[in-house]
């Protein structure tokens, strides 16, 4: 007899590709193309740079990321010229921030899991949307990435709640396997409307017809 699953109490959520437009592959993507350099490799090379250099975790420093990127891919630029050309990309959804809101209103606990750096920082200072969540949990604070899948455990704990009552909804079809792995319920978000309507699935307090 299979074990009855959890009522879901808790929702993580991506930042870049969910709540905002993907800033780092799409900024990456232009850089390539204005460089004469693959804009296909290049974002692939940035993941494994700001993981390989430690940035994103916050053991390593950003110009040690670009150092390692420029090293390995023949990028060259100002530093923080390249960084704008990706931050400028990172546009919150307002209709992502509404449906947070909502299920915020209904009582479930709303929470931020992203793979980023010190950059989410300065996103924040310029959008400011903290507030809309109860929990931030950033990489580069965390001190780990979602490529280790001890990150949802130490997520749910810090959120008072069971992995099995969690459900993350992220873009990244190998963050939600990992998150599946770690006993959490995931969906991989394809757009706001599609998720609201697999919310009326899943949760039945958010249903218009349970209101």
């Amino acid at each position: 007899m299979e074990p009855e699953e959890k009522p879901i109490t808790a929702l993580l959520f991506d930042y870049g590709g969910v709540l905002a437009e993907e800033g780092f592959h799409k900024g990456l993507a232009e850089i390539a193309r204005r460089q004469g350099l693959d804009p296909r490799r290049l974002p692939e090379a940035g993941m494994d740079a700001i993981y390989d250099s430690g940035y994103v975790t916050g053991r390593g420093t950003e110009a040690e990321f670009w150092r390692l990127l420029k090293a390995r891919t023949g990028l060259e630029g100002d530093e923080a010229r390249l960084r704008e050309e990706i931050l400028q990309r990172f546009r919150l959804r307002p209709e992502m921030l509404a449906l947070v809101d909502e299920l915020r209103s209904r009582g479930f606990r709303v929470a931020i899991l992203s793979d980023q750096t010190d950059w989410l920082d300065r996103l924040e200072a310029r959008d400011r949307f903290f507030h809309h969540f109860h929990r931030v949990f950033n990489s580069h604070h965390l001190g780990m990435g979602k490529r280790n899948p001890r990150i949802f455990r130490v997520v749910a704990c810090r959120m008072g709640v069971e992995p099995g009552e969690v459900l993350f909804v992220d873009d990244s079809p190998g963050n939600v396997e990992r998150t599946r792995r770690a006993g959490m319920r995931a969906l991989r978000f394809e757009n706001p409307e599609a998720l609201r309507e697999a919310l009326d699935r899943l949760l039945p307090r958010w249903s218009p017809a349970a209101v």
